[in-house]
């Protein structure tokens, strides 16, 4: 058997499912040993269910005897454990959540299980999709597939470390203020965040309701289309949902107009980083593509305005873990009131609580509109500039992170250092427009990402861009080599 089907395309291991070279459960098996071989060094799952996904793979086989199979019928994936999941736990990272199993699957889920996918396990993550480094879960850090000394990145930075390190052909993460694109960076993988609105969140555990979308990790841009095709569209479920256009146009490079925000190469950037992002822009640029710089001032406040909103948002999505419903619950107590007190206090992490406690002041009588009201003014402001640059360039260029990964440990205790490690990404969630993280060179061997962002329901023109950069260089092909 093939000891590299971890670094194919979903079209080249379609196409050797169709032609019985492997089979469905083979390929599963497959992934499964390199889960049982590796994975307790990094970490990356919370949940497996090998005789489930057994089950899967065998009827993926069943259809592809009978010809009724779609691109993704047999293919291996994870989804991140804040994605409610009928068959598996879902704890969002999370000790008040601890054993619950959900009665429904989420909405991505379901589209993706309709088309044959098989679905191995569950993705650790920062609790409640709350940090930048998978260090906040309670099931343990994960570990980065590149030096385990580092993290993966974060909220999503199991789905990240599984794609990365070989574990399943995709994952899916959740993406709030830039839990997949800096992840996908720090792991050298593609990570795609698709416009709000375009994919269902029906099923997803609510952190910030006006920022959060669920995006795929691939190796390959193409591939994050391919999930993207499937999971996208509206939904009965959820209001915030849109229909979306079918048509792609093909790209060429040699048309686009890229821009570079000034503000995103300030001093905080990391030398090596800025480097590498500096010469995929150059290789734009003898493509035949415009290069061109644009300001983005009111994007220095995004950073501000996320940790008011958000942590707003995560406030009221949170109360409804009390103890009492499902869940965690302290039974050590006299009355209802201590229970919830208590449930809560042992239940949540630090971060969680540090950022209920942000929330709760912010929405505070008193303190709304100095905090809350301002941050949405301020949220409107950014919105209206990001959409109007794009009246003057196709994409903007970005680095997906200020810096690379990051030891495990070095900033767990310093959250505003923590907090600006989205600094590049949380403004696209602000706007609601896409965006993708694509590998470049590595810098003293970790991985280095460039961030691509487009306009407002532009998604699959973006992800075309990707995968024209793709065709044409490399960078995405490195691999992680396991001793």
């Amino acid at each position: 058997m093939s000891d590299d089907f971890h670094l194919k395309k979903i079209t080249e291991l379609n196409q050797l499912l169709i032609s019985k070279q492997i089979s469905s459960v083979e390929l599963l098996q497959y992934f499964l040993k390199r889960i049982e071989k590796y994975d307790s060094k990094i970490n990356s799952f919370i949940s497996i269910d090998q005789d489930r996904a057994l089950k899967i793979a065998k009827n993926a086989d069943k259809r592809i005897h009978n010809n009724d199979l779609n691109l993704l019928t047999g293919i291996p994936y994870m989804v991140k454990d804040n994605i409610s999941t009928k068959h598996f736990p879902t704890t969002a990272g999370s000790k008040i959540l601890d054993g619950f199993k959900s009665n429904y699957d989420a909405t991505v889920v379901q589209k993706l299980n309709q088309e044959g996918a098989v679905l191995i396990g569950k993705g650790n993550l920062d609790e409640f999709a709350m940090g930048s480094s998978t260090e906040n879960s309670a099931f343990g850090p994960t570990k980065n597939p590149w030096n385990l000394n580092y993290v993966p990145g974060g909220s999503s930075g199991g789905p990240a470390a599984a794609v990365s390190a070989g574990f399943c052909v995709f994952s899916l993460g959740s993406d709030t203020g830039g839990s997949i694109r800096q992840p996908a960076s720090l792991c050298g993988i593609t990570g795609f965040k698709p416009s709000y609105g375009s994919v269902s969140r029906y099923g997803l555990i609510a952190f910030g309701s006006s920022l959060d979308q669920i995006g795929p990790f691939t190796r390959f841009s193409e591939d994050s289309e391919i999930i993207y095709d499937v999971i996208a569209g509206k939904d009965r479920l959820d209001s915030t949902t849109k229909e979306i256009s079918k048509n792609k146009s093909k790209v060429n490079l040699k048309n686009l107009t890229i821009g570079l925000p000034k503000e995103y190469f300030s001093d905080y950037l990391d030398d090596h980083v800025k480097s590498n992002i500096m010469e995929l822009v150059e290789f734009l640029s003898k493509q035949g593509t415009n290069v061109q710089e644009v300001s983005l001032p009111y994007t220095d406040y995004a950073l501000a305005v996320y940790y008011i909103l958000a942590p707003s948002e995560a406030s009221s999505n949170l109360s409804r873990y009390d103890g009492v419903k499902y869940g965690f619950s302290d039974h050590n107590v006299d009355s209802m009131w201590e229970r919830i007190e208590s449930s809560r206090s042992n239940g949540f992490g630090l971060e969680v609580k540090r950022r209920i406690m942000l929330g709760t002041y912010s929405l505070s009588s008193g303190y709304y509109d100095e905090y809350y009201g301002k941050a949405e003014m301020t949220r409107q402001l950014i919105k209206k500039e990001l959409n109007s640059v794009f009246d003057k360039v196709d994409i903007l260029v970005t680095p997906t992170s200020p810096t690379t990964a990051f030891k495990i440990g070095e900033k767990i205790s310093d959250p505003m250092a923590m907090y600006s490690s989205d600094i590049m990404t949380i403004p696209a969630n602000i706007a609601g427009i896409p965006g993708i993280s694509i590998p470049v060179k590595n810098s003293n061997g970790l991985p280095v990402g460039a961030q691509l962002v487009g306009p407002y329901f532009k998604d699959n023109n973006l992800l075309n861009i990707a995968n024209e950069i793709q065709k044409l260089t490399d960078w995405h092909l490195n691999a992680v080599e396991f001793d």
